[in-house]
């Protein structure tokens, strides 16, 4: 039976091993899929101990991104536009390595939120790797323009710097959270890691435009702050990234077994059991 797993530290609260059990049995793969724990310098050794063992790939969490493109004998281009890889497949050539988190993000808002992002005013907040991660299909949906804004400037700019070949005609900016009073947007999505403390990142009143859509790429039992935030400041949508977690997965398990499973019901079952929790 083919072996599938994700590996991170910590790695007990993933979500990934009842996703795939359900896309396996929605799509009639035979096949398994286990969390395992990595020891914090032993993530090659684990990756290693997997494929010997027989598994034909995995996905990877936190902390092991970056290690796991370095470990990547070949990477797809979207993996290297993010400088990060979250799936690994294990085949002939040795390893190859994807990221689908952007691509995941993407489909959720245009896919599950309806909400086109082409000719759309974007602004990304964050400039960590969660933001460079989704850079490239954010720009590949071409949006009219796409704004970083990040608490430390620099590091927002030169994310900018680094994609200004790949936005092609799309207008690129960078500043801080206070440059952006008197800019509306259309999509407004939160990648900082503010949520992860119970803040909301400290944003100029009146960001969003009639219609606009606030997304967070955290998601949890109820409004994060970010979206209770967006809620005040006048989002007429809100958003947390249970979807983009789904729709990640599903990019994955295409990339593995040839086959997109339908990500509704899955999604659909997910937020019951954490409404619910």
């Amino acid at each position: 039976m083919d072996r599938y797993a994700v590996i991170g530290n910590p790695i007990a609260h993933s979500k990934s091993p009842v996703i795939h059990a359900a896309f396996a049995a929605q799509t009639r793969q035979t096949l398994t899929y286990e969390a395992l724990l990595a020891p914090l310098d032993g993530f090659a050794a684990t990756v290693a101990g997997f494929r010997a063992a027989g598994g034909c790939g995995c996905n990877v969490t936190v902390p092991f991104k970056l290690e796991a493109f370095a470990l990547a004998e070949r990477r797809s281009p979207r993996a290297q536009a993010a400088g990060a890889v979250n799936t690994l497949k294990f085949d002939a050539e040795g390893i190859y390595g994807d990221n689908t988190d952007g691509a995941g993000l993407v489909r959720d808002l245009t896919h599950n939120l309806d909400c086109p992002l082409a000719g759309r005013r974007i602004l990304l907040l964050g400039a960590g790797g969660a933001a460079r991660g989704v850079m490239l299909p954010l720009l590949s949906a071409a949006p009219a323009r796409l704004t970083l804004a990040n608490r430390t400037v620099s590091r927002a700019e030169a994310l900018v710097a680094e994609f200004t070949s790949a936005a092609g005609s799309t207008p690129l900016a960078a500043g801080s959270f206070a440059d952006l009073a008197g800019s509306q947007f259309d999509v407004v999505i939160n990648a900082t890691a503010a949520s992860l403390a119970d803040e909301a990142p400290p944003l100029p009143a009146g960001l969003y435009a009639p219609g606009a859509l606030a997304y967070d790429m955290m998601y949890g039992r109820g409004d994060t702050p970010f979206l209770v935030a967006a809620r005040s400041d006048g989002a007429a949508r809100l958003a947390d990234g249970l979807g983009m977690l789904v729709e990640q997965a599903a990019e994955s398990f295409l990339l593995w077994r040839g086959v997109r499973p339908a990500t509704a019901p899955v999604l659909a079952e997910l937020r019951r059991q954490i409404e619910g929790a």
